[in-house]
This record gives C-alpha cells, structure tokens and sequence, in this order.
C-alpha cells in the first residue's frame, strides 16, 4: 500500500472549535477521552466475542506507556482495533462517531447496556496536549492489514499500511514540550484514579493495574453490607466522619440511572452552595460539580450517579434543559423522601440522632417542593418539652385536644424563654422547640399548607389554662379583687409610663413569677420579617415595639407592691417595680451598657434592703 495523503474532513460541527474551548479548561481531560476510547473498543470486542462466539479467552486492558527520551505518551488497548476504510471514516471525517455505525450493525444483538462510542470527537482532544499524534492498529476482523495513521495537528494526515502482529489500538502522542508532566507514572495514576478509576477494564502502568473495576453502585444492594457502604464513601471522601445514611440506586425506566448518594455529617465549613455528587457516565467520570442534577435543597448530598443516557462531554446548558435531568431531580427527592419517612416510621431512635443533622435542608425542601412536602410533611420531628424527647405534629395535636387543640407552643430559646416554659409545663403543655434559622419561615409556611394549624411563642400570649379562676380563694381578708388588680396596674403604670406597653394583671396559678413580658406572635413575625427584609431597625436601636407586661397579681412580690404607696414606700416601690419589669425584659432583649448597669445598682439595692431586715 502507497502512502495515502490528504486533508481531513471538516464537517461544519466541526472538533476544533471544541479543542480550542478545551484550551481554557482542563487540558487533562484529553486522558480521559483516549481511555474512554480504548475501554469502549474493548466493551465493543467483548460484545462481539459474546454474540458471535469467536472464542477470545485473553484478558482484556489498557495500558499507558512511557517513552520519556522520545517524549511520547501511549495509550494502548486490545480492543476492536481499526481498518484502514475505517480510520477514514472515524477519523478523517471528524463529525462521524463509530458508535451510531456499530450499534445499527448490532442492534439485534444489543444487551440492555448501551454501547457508547467516543472515537471520533473524543479523540481530537489528544492535540490539547500533543504536537502530533500517531495511530497503530490492527483490526479484530479476519484478514485485517495494520494501519498507520499520523497528523500534526493540521488538517493534513498519512496514512500507511504496516505490519502489526497484535490486535487493537496504540495511540501515540507526541508531547508539546510544556506538557512534559505527562510523562511522569504519578501524575498518570493520579488521573486514571479521578477520571477512569471505576471503568470495567484494567488500566494499567509498568504493568501494574491502578484502577478499581467494579465500583459498588453496580452490584445489587441487597449483597452490599453497611461496612462496604462506609468504606466506598471514605474511599470517595477521605478524613470524613462516616455518613448518617445512604441510598442506593437502581432505575433503569423512564431513564437509566446508578448510583449510591450519601447525606454526610455536616459542620459549619460544608460548602452547601455547590454539588458534591460525582457524576459518572458509563462509569467515566464527567464532574463533580453537577448543580443542575441535584435539587437545591439537597445541594449537600455526596456520592456518585452514573448516568449512561447523558453525553460523556455534557455541558452545564445541556443539563440546565434536558428533560431527563428534571427526572433524575424528581427521583432523588423521592429517593430522599422516602429513606427519610422509613427512618422515621422504623427506627425512630437513629432518626432523633441524625434530625439535627438534616432538618433544615427537610424543612427547605418541604417548602420548595410540593411532592417533597407531601411525602415527608407527617415525617417532620420537633424537639419536645415532653419526656419522650421529640414528637411530629400530628402526635403532638392528638397530645393536646382536649387543652388547646390546633395550637401549637414553641419556644425559640430554650435558655430566655426557661421561665415561659416552666409555666406551660407546670400546667402540662408541651412545648416544642424552633430554634434554628429557618424555624421562622418554615412555622409561617406549615400555617399556610395547614390552614387550622397555629404557631405562638410561648412568650406571645398566656394560655386561659394558666390564669387562676378562684382568685377570691387566695384573696387576704377584706381585700377585693378588681381593687387590688386596679392599685397594681396604677402602681405599673405610673413608675414605667413607657411607650407601647401595655399593663395587664391577672392571677396565675403558679404564684412565683411576678411578671412576664408578652409581645404579639403575628406584630413579632412582621418586625422580624422586616428586619431580615433591610427595612426594618434592630431591637437594639428601636426597642421591641408594642408589648404587654403580664403581671402577675398571685405573687407576693407584687401584692406587697400594692401596698407600699398606701405605706408611703415610694421608693421601694420604684426599686420592685424596674426590677420586675426588667427581669421580665431579659428574655426578649438583650440590655446596654447603661441598661445593664442601672439593673445591677438596683439589684444590689434590693440586696440591701433585704440585709437591713
């Protein structure tokens, strides 16, 4: 055979413009492609040898070859091999792709595993690196004759007939001269390990197979221990704690998909703004840093999906509009939902361990999703007042029928409301506790979805419950109620005279809390929403707006109160009244330098005062 020269077949979607955009992304991803390549020629042989029984028993694999004196990098593989006729096609003509040619020739014989063939654009991406690149090949058909095929990165090409004994591809690429670190076996091993660690067939380097073969997602879950599922997400995400759960997939209708995802123990450094799956396509992997596969509220998730319907070059437009990806986001929701309501109906105890984990990406999602809220909304825990630790909404209802039906009271700091909590408890409602960042947009939500539900703060407004109706009973000799409610509420109203309180005495059953402060849950709701809005000022520059102090007329604080004017202890009456008002007030604001200090010189005088008795 004549050497045979000519130009290559530019067709108008054409690779270079690709190369050239790959020139200001990842150069490496050229390795990926020539393997990619090699695996999908031996995947194809395999396929042949199976259907038409040609009895090839060898063991199949890629290896990478070293020349550093001649600066050359090969790939090689024992795969299908190319003819020359078929060099022409799926090389010159660089638009062609070998796989729509080989998957019509078979498509009788085809298993359910899609074969997907990359030379053709995939191969192109060798000149990213390579000053000029060679092909060795010897076809698997009968009667083949070797084929040498040479280009220096122009649309000029050789192509030559040669002796060659063994079956497959070499790909050899001339390096440029400032891509020299590919000759170097580490910097080889630490790319098949990114981009081509799972792929079926060995990849090896001085003869030393460095790639796994046989990732976890493609065996069945039910052979797969909880041991071996930590142990490939260690081996995917070094130095993290081991993942509070995980979930298998297997779908192969409407679309095919595999994968494990994971939902890692999170801490404050977890970038949640970005995928952390690592997409694979035929076990090639493509990114990780997939947003658009991943619903937003489950961002955190990490693990791996193989998605074989994808193109191994997926760009971001692509998946941002493909329908399928749309599919795959509704499959993981579902997935997720799901494992969520299983753990909750089934082990209960693991469930409380991991909520705080993974309750505010479920509150998220529940409100942007409406699938997502229907699967998981009888799922979501609160953390409880009650002895049982934590309670759903629907337990913690059917709990209070019979006192205050669809209300339900929760706290948002343990710590400053303690003495709200208390008085609840001690009359035996249950409080339930909101105390994160998205506990105040998400009560506002469930009020919308479940219109006979309401939220109040255990500080906003004080239960019927609570207030003494036999008032008379505790009432000393010739004393009358509503006079002594009148002296007590002129006693508060005078010595405060501050703008938006309002005094209101009533007579609690628990008679050690001289007062407490009582702000509107809806008044409350909107000032914090503005704030959070940038339009509205801080508690600290504008108080806490209108507010009620409860006062307590059960105490004995607050009936000897009533009677220090009549005994012309004034000032005894100012100290007892600020100090009352302002132990009430530390709950709900956070005091100044200068508030604080008055509290503590009042305080000490009260001190005093109890020291001169």
């Amino acid at each position: 055979m004549a050497t045979e020269k000519g130009s290559i077949s530019i067709h108008t979607e054409n690779i270079f413009p690709i190369i050239k955009k790959w020139l200001y992304s990842e150069k490496e991803i050229f390795l990926r492609e020539l393997i990619a390549n090699a695996v999908d020629a031996i995947s194809k042989l395999q396929h042949i040898n199976l259907v038409e029984g040609l009895g090839l028993a060898e063991d199949f694999h890629v290896d990478l070859i070293v020349d550093k004196e001649a600066g050359t990098l090969t790939i090689k593989d024992n795969g299908l091999g190319l003819t020359a006729d078929e060099v022409r096609r799926y090389i010159n003509q660089i638009a062609f792709s070998s796989a729509e040619e080989f998957i019509h020739k078979f498509e009788a014989l085809k298993d359910s595993n899609q074969l997907i063939g990359h030379f053709g654009l995939g191969f192109y991406s060798a000149f990213m690196v390579a000053k000029e690149v060679e092909i060795r090949s010897l076809s698997w058909q009968k009667d083949a004759k070797g084929v040498h095929w040479r280009c220096d990165g122009s649309t000029g090409y050789e192509l030559d007939e040669i002796d060659k004994s063994d079956r497959g591809a070499e790909i050899i690429l001339h390096l440029e001269e400032s891509e020299k670190e590919f000759l170097e076996p580490d910097r080889l091993r630490e790319l098949v390990k990114r981009f081509c660690n799972f792929l079926p067939v060995a990849i090896r380097i001085d003869g030393e197979t460095i790639n796994e073969r046989n990732p976890l997602w493609t065996r069945s879950a039910n052979e797969i221990t909880d041991e071996e599922y930590k142990a490939f997400y260690h081996q995917l995400y070094p130095f993290s704690e081991d993942p509070l759960f995980w979930i298998h997939l297997n779908v192969d209708f409407p679309f095919n998909l595999k994968g494990i995802v994971y939902f890692p123990k999170l801490n404050n450094e977890f970038d949640v703004s970005r995928s952390h799956i690592k997409l694979f396509c035929n076990q090639v992997f493509v990114s990780d840093n997939c947003p658009e596969l991943i619903p937003e509220f489950l961002l955190p998730l990490q693990g791996c999906l193989d998605a074989p319907d994808l193109p191994l070059n997926v760009s971001r437009s692509y998946l941002q509009n493909d329908p399928q990806v749309r599919k795959i986001r509704e499959v993981l929701a579902g997935r997720v939902a799901a494992r969520i309501s299983d753990l909750a109906k089934n082990d209960r105890e693991e469930y409380g361990r991991i909520w705080a984990d993974i309750h505010t990406f479920v509150k998220y999602g529940m409100m942007r999703d409406d699938k997502f809220f229907d699967k998981v909304k009888n799922d979501v825990i609160y953390r409880s007042s009650d002895a049982s630790g934590y309670t759903t909404l629907p337990e913690y209802l059917g709990r209070a029928e019979a006192t205050h039906k669809d209300q339900v009271y929760y706290a948002s700091d343990a710590t400053a409301q303690a003495a709200y909590i208390k008085l609840l408890q001690g009359q035996g409602i249950e409080v339930v506790f909101l105390d994160s960042t998205i506990d105040s947009h998400f009560i506002q939500f469930l009020e919308m979805k479940e219109s006979s539900v309401k939220f109040q703060r255990v500080d906003a407004d004080i239960s019927s419950s609570l207030i003494d109706s036999d008032k008379s009973a505790e009432l000393v000799e010739g004393e009358d109620q509503k006079t002594l409610e009148q002296k007590v509420r002129e006693v508060f109203e005078k010595r405060l005279a501050i703008e938006g309180l309002t005094v209101r005495v009533e007579s609690l059953k628990d008679s050690t809390l001289p007062g407490m402060v009582l702000i509107s849950e809806q008044m409350r709701r909107f000032r914090e929403m503005m704030r959070s809005m940038g339009r509205g000022k801080s508690e600290s520059e504008e108080g806490i707006g209108d507010h009620t102090l409860l006062v307590n007329v059960a105490s004995p604080i607050v009936r000897s109160l009533a009677r220090f004017e009549e005994e012309g202890r004034n000032d005894d009456a100012d100290l007892l009244v600020g100090q009352v008002y302002d132990l009430s007030m530390l709950s709900h604001q956070e005091f100044s330098k200068e508030r604080m200090e008055i509290f503590l010189e009042r305080s000490n005088k009260i001190l005093e005062l109890i020291c001169k008795k």
